[in-house]
């Protein structure tokens, strides 16, 4: 009897093969499907996070050209205004206020401009109604400005008069003999309209919380989205601490209030000021979030399939099915490769693998052919900006030598106009295949934009890629086009480092050589040296 009832309670407690196997394919199941998820998690974040903090690095590098441009700008309204002041004595009282209204309103540079004379007497004030003409100068900027004689630029202050948080620039006036009479100046009104809140106002926050700010050289606010912060000694932020030693870059970083930020920052040459683009970590978790809920949402219907036909076909199935977890865990990764096909005895299995195999094929052709066009023009089939830019920061970064050759052709608008636009799409398909053609493995051949061509000639001096360069033009100027004659470009070389140790001075500097070539009849290859030593003789 007693040994009956171990008999039977041995029964009750063993686990059939069906189950068991059921059970351990689940519990796969289960696990690639978290495997999935995690590695999903954790790429997508890295993706997100570099792809942020890059997006933020290039807003500020164009934010702070930006501003770089104005200052210059404003530097060059200022000190052509100080030539037509040279000789102030000399001038009626109505006309220098009408020319100091007319400068403020065509530019709208500044809030503010004042002619102050050699005593540090007031001579003429636009706005009038500021109405400190006729007085002495009482700030220590404006005192500062006149004891320096030279051009001066303030950090923000307070006026003792108005009350206004200002930034003042000032260039100095010298008459036609030399002798010192003053300065003309200008003021920007940081917490009211200005000449940046016009520029940067409409995109000083977006939707997903990023914003950007304007910081001076001392490390004070000179723009931000919340105006009551103007002027705020922000030097203690690590990011602007790097932006005071003239460094630019991006970095995670937690801001004086204790917030989690991605920050690209920038540093504007002109005037040592800086500019910070900024995204709240807590926006790219709630990107994350939605990414795994829409994975988890698109990844359980098939799962729940898969899971009732190893409760129905376990003991048969599990081989193939486990194979294809397995497959499966590796999408997104770099190890994702489609693995043979090989046919299965079970019918279901084997359907299932076909279609799992050719759905996972699609995504890697898709993703090839994104990847393809993400760095190739669809027209010439070179490699497109992006690329370039890349490679010329790979090349530099690794101190490689080479030469870049930008090319253009020589009144396309006219082949446009005549010919069409479709004529005009084969001449730039002729082109780039005269450049491929004339391009060797290690060189890059790229379409910069329009009528616009760039060579990256690997380890040529200047000398070497002027060579291939007139080779290319030469061979144009005597062959067949689309359109029934030949046509001419213009070449412009510079290379690094002989000219250059940063991509964008190397462009500039080649475009600068394309320029010459242009402006001195066209048709022709200008190296860089050449290029600026004759402009050096035009002057």
């Amino acid at each position: 009897m007693q040994q009956l009832y171990q008999n039977k309670f041995m029964k009750r407690n063993r686990v059939s093969l069906t189950t068991l196997l059921t059970g351990l394919v689940s519990l796969s199941v289960i696990m690639t499907l978290t495997i999935l998820l995690i590695s999903s998690y954790q790429s997508k974040k890295q993706s997100l996070f570099e792809t942020t903090l890059n997006l933020n690095l290039s807003n500020a590098e164009k934010m702070s050209q930006t501003v770089d441009s104005l200052f210059i700008s404003m530097r060059g309204s200022l000190q052509y205004n100080a030539g037509i002041f040279a000789d102030i004595t000399a001038m009626d009282d109505k006309d220098i206020n009408r020319h100091l209204e007319l400068m403020r309103h065509s530019s709208n540079y500044f809030n503010s401009i004042i002619i102050v004379d050699e005593t540090g007497l007031v001579q003429s004030v636009s706005p009038q109604s500021i109405g400190s003409r006729g007085k002495m100068i009482a700030g220590a900027a404006a005192k500062d400005a006149l004891a320096s004689r030279k051009p001066y630029v303030s950090k923000p202050y307070t006026t003792t008069t108005t009350g206004r948080l200002i930034v003042f620039m000032s260039e100095p006036l010298y008459d036609h003999e030399g002798v010192y009479r003053g300065f003309i100046g200008g003021t920007l009104y940081l917490q009211e309209n200005n000449i940046l809140n016009m520029i940067f106002g409409s995109t000083s926050r977006d939707d997903t919380g990023s914003y950007f700010y304007i910081v001076g050289s001392d490390g004070h606010l000179l723009y931000h989205p919340d105006k009551e912060r103007l002027g705020e000694d922000v030097s203690a932020n690590k990011v602007v601490h790097k932006l005071m030693q003239g460094h630019s870059g991006h970095e995670q970083v937690v801001n004086l209030k204790g917030v989690n930020l991605l920050a690209g920052y920038s540093n504007v040459p002109a005037n040592g000021w800086g500019v910070v683009v900024v995204s709240p970590t807590s926006m790219i978790y709630e990107q994350l979030m939605r990414h795994i809920t829409t994975i988890v949402l698109y990844t359980l219907p098939p799962f729940a399939i898969l899971m009732l036909a190893v409760v129905l076909l376990a003991r048969r199935l599990a081989k193939p099915f486990v194979a294809l977890a397995n497959l499966i865990s590796t999408v997104g990764t770099e190890k994702f490769n489609l693995p043979e096909r090989k046919r299965h005895w079970n019918r279901e299995a084997d359907l299932l693998t076909e279609a799992i195999i050719l759905a996972l094929a699609d995504y890697k052709k898709e993703r090839d052919q994104l990847t393809h066009d993400a760095i190739t023009d669809p027209l010439t089939g070179l490699m497109n900006r992006r690329t370039l830019d890349a490679i010329m920061n790979q090349w530099t970064l690794e101190q490689t030598p080479f030469a870049i050759v930008v090319l253009d052709i020589d009144r396309f608008k006219l082949v446009n106009d005549t010919y069409g636009h479709q004529a005009g799409d084969e001449v730039l398909k002729f082109l780039a295949a005269a450049m491929t053609a004339a391009a060797r493995s290690t060189d890059v051949c790229c379409r910069y934009g329009g009528e616009e061509f760039v060579m990256l000639l690997q380890h040529m001096t200047d000398n070497d890629a002027y060579e291939a360069a007139e080779k290319i033009r030469q061979s144009l100027e005597k062959t067949r086009s689309p359109i029934g004659k030949p046509i001419t470009i213009s070449l412009g070389i510079a290379q690094y480092p002989a000219h250059a140790d940063s991509p964008d001075e190397l462009f500039h500097l080649a475009d600068q050589a394309l320029y010459q070539a242009k402006e001195s009849g066209r048709n022709k290859t200008v190296v860089a040296g050449a290029a600026m030593k004759q402009h050096s003789l035009n002057r």
